[in-house]
């Protein structure tokens, strides 16, 4: 994991990982052909839906990728789990979102990477948890 190319077994994307998928961005779209190349998993929480979608015609390019992404729902396991990961990181309510994609990546078959524009929220939820990484894109 880290720089260039990563091994992966399980990707998942955040609201801009999401995003950039959806936009075709040049920054994602290589780590998803990999994934699907080794048929690695590529998730996104159930949350990270309410983040990108806003029920106007703009969605139909998310709405085109989700059909190959896995969504996993909210749970109350994963709640219980984003709330101890804050607590544990000292960030406040406002990251829960990241929290709740951090909860969710840790439940996934390792190693994870996390797709994200907003790597330092991330890295500090998964800080001492082996296996899980943070990618910026």
């Amino acid at each position: 994991m880290g720089r260039g190319r990563f091994l992966a077994r399980t990707l998942v994307l955040d609201s801009e990982g999401l995003s950039k998928l959806a936009q075709e961005d040049p920054a994602v779209v290589p780590h998803i052909v990999e994934a699907r190349k080794r048929q690695a998993p590529v998730v996104a929480s159930a949350v990270t839906l309410a983040e990108v979608l806003r029920g106007t015609p703009r969605d139909a390019a998310v709405h085109r990728v989700l059909k190959k992404v896995e969504v996993v729902p909210l749970t109350r396991e994963l709640g219980r789990a984003a709330g101890a990961l804050l607590g544990r990181s000292g960030l406040p309510a406002t990251a829960t979102i990241d929290a709740m994609v951090v909860a969710t990546a840790l439940v996934q078959t390792r190693p994870v990477i996390i797709l994200t524009s907003d790597p330092n929220d991330l890295k500090s939820l998964i800080e001492g948890e082996a296996g899980v990484g943070v990618l910026a894109v």
